[in-house]
């Protein structure tokens, strides 16, 4: 998994990369196949807003999350990100069996 982290008017300090890097693991230990994965936190005024767009076997998943708290954001981010993907898992598992279903009934 390739991991790009870029700030817009937020310096991305050590601390933050260490963040990111241990909350998208979450990620990787519900699905093996990300690509790569790449987060832009900006801030805008009072906004804190985190943005990922995520690059997996079959599909691209953009997720965004906003807060006052950039760790807050990227909490969020996180969150939204794990249901996305867990329902992209459900569904090619889903299909999957599916398939095989259907090739049983010609047996």
């Amino acid at each position: 998994m390739n991991l790009k982290l870029t700030g817009n008017h937020v310096e991305v300090t050590p601390a933050l990369r260490d963040y990111v890097n241990t909350k998208i693991s979450k990620i990787t230990r519900h699905f093996d196949h990300v690509i790569v994965v790449n987060v832009i936190l900006s801030v805008e005024k009072h906004k804190q807003k985190a943005e990922a767009n995520v690059h997996i076997s079959g599909k691209d998943i953009f997720v965004e999350a906003d807060s006052t708290d950039m760790y807050a954001s990227i909490d969020s981010l996180i969150d939204k990100l794990d249901r996305q993907v867990l329902k992209h898992k459900e569904k090619n598992l889903e299909k999957r069996n599916h398939q095989g279903l259907k090739d049983q009934e010609f047996d």
